[in-house]
């Protein structure tokens, strides 16, 4: 390989390095007691008031 090449896959390999380094750090540092659930709360209830099988 080339030194282009080496510089390139170099750079892919910092952030891809970069990427799961921060990653493994948003997950060590989360505090899930301040943040609001996302997907366990009840659903809004829908009334029908109307009739609409015409």
């Amino acid at each position: 390989m080339n030194g282009p090449v080496k510089a390139t896959l170099a750079v892919i390999a910092i952030v891809l390095i970069g990427m799961a380094g921060s990653f493994i750090w948003f997950v060590a540092t989360w505090d899930k007691e301040a943040e609001q659930p996302i997907g366990f709360a009840p659903g809004p209830t829908i009334k029908i008031t109307e009739d609409r099988t015409a």
